[in-house]
């Protein structure tokens, strides 16, 4: 018989972690970081994963970290995760950009920045096409797996493609649009409260 806990227990799909794929918090994680986060990851092996939060803006611009960007509208920057907060990061749609690593269909990350630099400076399109981090979060070989056996995160049923850059929220929105996708009981967590005690 079901029980009210095994609504919120979340139920393996069988999906291994992967590059490309989107790892979901579950529902009532409290972290200020990881809460009702989604994490794309941008690598995973033996040695360990790497991925970026997505749905986490800072207050800060693209122009308050990196000179030479002053004139151009708000670029907004992300909290990519815990890890290395001093350095940008950026997925992107670019194909032709130089040194670009694939990590999904169409989806690129980082590569030449001065590229990149010349492309925004152009007053070429950002929305869709790039997405600026700063910081990454990192799991050691294991660690991962892990977390996963304790039911942390869910792991999205598709990989990710350039289409994700287009989602129309990826900040506030985002955790429960991808919640909705999952269908079934999953669903239903993205109209529960995170802290349910509070409401």
């Amino acid at each position: 018989m079901n029980t009210a806990s095994d609504l919120f227990k979340i139920e393996t799909n069988h999906v291994v972690p992967a590059r490309g794929r989107l790892l979901i918090a579950e529902p009532f994680m409290c972290d200020c970081m990881f809460g009702r986060s989604v994490i794309l990851l941008a690598n995973h092996d033996a040695q360990g994963s790497m991925g970026f939060v997505l749905n986490k803006p800072f207050p800060l611009g693209l122009s308050d970290v990196m000179p030479g960007f002053d004139h151009l509208p708000h670029i907004t920057l992300h909290r990519g995760g815990p890890v290395a907060t001093d350095t940008l990061f950026y997925l992107h749609t670019l194909s032709e950009l130089p040194e670009a690593m694939a990590i999904g269909e169409g989806l690129y990350m980082n590569g030449d920045f001065d590229s990149v630099k010349a492309y925004l400076l152009s007053g070429a399109p950002i929305d869709g096409v790039i997405r600026f981090f700063l910081g990454y979060a990192g799991w050691t070989g294991g660690q991962l797996e892990a977390e996963l056996a304790h039911n942390t995160w869910l792991i999205g049923g598709e990989p990710a493609t350039e289409g994700l850059m287009n989602t129309e929220d990826m900040n506030d929105g985002l955790w429960n649009a991808e919640m909705r996708r999952m269908g079934g009981k999953y669903a239903l967590w993205s109209r529960f409260p995170q802290m349910p005690a509070f409401n």
